[in-house]
Order: structure tokens, then C-alpha cells, then sequence
């Protein structure tokens, strides 16, 4: 059956117009951003389906970037969505305020790391009050590394004029573990960074669950 055949009050549309975004589940809100289906499939229908194939919701978004098994422009059109929800992120952080919260920060890099295939290590540069000043995905790898240049986040901290950062990069294997080699790129560019009087706040890792800090770890 068509979603144009359903009561008014169940299509995924009308329902969001009538009840807000909150009131859709999972598949409706993808029915939304989808726009249609398949023959003989509803858009609903379709992100059932591919929600059952990910397992989840999360699942399926963390693994946009490698196109699911949907046309080009429904993947454009989910692809845009998360671009729009980093965006939002950002725009967030940029308000002015003072980044004193840790937990804030985990979970922003969370959302900008998590679902890469490979190794993305980024920065979060700081004011003196430690004020966003940009978040930059500085260097990216194969699935088990990245190979990270202190002389060009050195560059980057001038540029900004930087007085902080926050370092970050993801495991893709999901296990948010530091290695021995996270903790001495962490300690190369400590060393590099106190040259131009740049403190580093803390270096976290993404993972599958909590992003883990070298800070709290005591490796700062």
C-alpha cells in the first residue's frame, strides 16, 4: 500500500507537521529524508528494511559513507542530513562559550569521528578562554593508523592563533584503547606544541562506546 493511501495521521509527513520530529520512529524519519520508496515498497517500508540490514540506526549512519543499498539520491539526501547535524555541532560550539566541560567535548568529537573506515585524527583549537575556535580533520589513514605530522598542527595553532587544543582520532575498530603509539604522538606533540606556548588539554579516543582521555588516563 502507498503512504498516500494511509490515514493522514500516520503518514510519516503529516504526522511530523502535526506532532513534531519526536513523535517519528527510526524508519519515519528516514521516510522523510528518503522521499520515496520502491515499487511495490513504501519510503517507511525501505527504512525498515535498511535499518534491519544495519541493525540499527547508528549502525546505518555510521556507515553512510560507504552507500547503502539505496539510489543516489536518497544516499545524497542522507548523506546532506548528517553533514547538516556536524554543522549544527559546530555552529553549537562556536557560540562563544568556554569549553569547561569534558564530557561536552567527548561527546562532540564522538559525533565528528564516529563511522569513518579508517583513521581520521582531528583538533579542536582553543582561545585563551578555551573558546572554539575551529574544529579541523587534519589527517586521515588506513583502518588500523594515520600517520600525524606536528609540524602541520603546529602550523595550524599559528594560523588560528590557537592558545589550546584538544587532540582526537577514532578507532575503527571501535576499541577506544589509547596504544603505545597514540601515547607518543601525544607526547610529540606536547613537546612540539609548548614551543609556540600551545597547551593540549587532553587527546581523546573514539570508539564504539565512551571516547577514552589521555587526561584522565594521566598521560598528559
Amino acid at each position: 500500500m502507498s503512504i498516500r493511501d494511509w490515514p493522514d495521521a500516520e503518514r510519516p509527513r503529516e504526522k511530523l507537521l502535526a506532532r513534531g520530529a519526536g513523535a517519528l520512529s527510526d524508519a519515519e524519519l528516514l521516510a522523510v529524508f528518503l522521499g520515496s520508496g520502491r515499487r511495490g515498497q513504501s519510503a517507511v517500508d525501505l527504512g525498515r528494511g535498511l535499518l534491519a540490514d544495519a541493525g540499527s540506526l547508528k549502525l546505518l549512519l555510521d556507515a553512510a559513507e560507504r552507500r547503502p543499498s539505496i539510489g543516489a539520491v536518497a544516499w545524497c539526501r542522507l548523506c546532506a542530513g548528517l553533514e547538516l547535524g556536524k554543522r549544527y555541532l559546530d555552529a553549537e560550539l562556536r557560540e562563544g562559550e568556554t569549553l569547561t566541560d569534558p564530557a561536552g567535548s567527548a561527546r562532540y568529537l564522538k559525533a565528528r569521528l564516529t563511522g569513518y573506515p579508517y583513521e581520521v585524527f582531528g583538533c579542536l583549537f582553543l582561545d585563551s578562554r578555551h573558546r572554539v575556535l575551529a574544529f579541523e580533520e587534519l589527517f586521515r589513514g588506513t583502518i588500523d593508523g594515520a600517520n600525524v605530522h606536528p609540524r602541520e598542527v603546529v602550523r595550524r595553532c599559528l594560523a588560528l592563533n590557537a592558545a589550546a587544543v584538544i587532540l582526537a582520532h577514532n578507532h575503527p575498530s571501535g576499541v577506544a584503547e589509547p596504544s603505545a603509539a597514540d601515547r607518543a604522538i601525544t607526547r610529540r606533540l606536547r613537546e612540539a606544541l609548548d614551543l609556540v606556548d600551545v597547551r593540549v588539554l587532553d587527546h581523546f579516543v573514539i570508539g564504539d562506546g565512551a571516547p577514552t582521555s589521555l587526561a584522565q588516563r594521566g598521560w598528559l
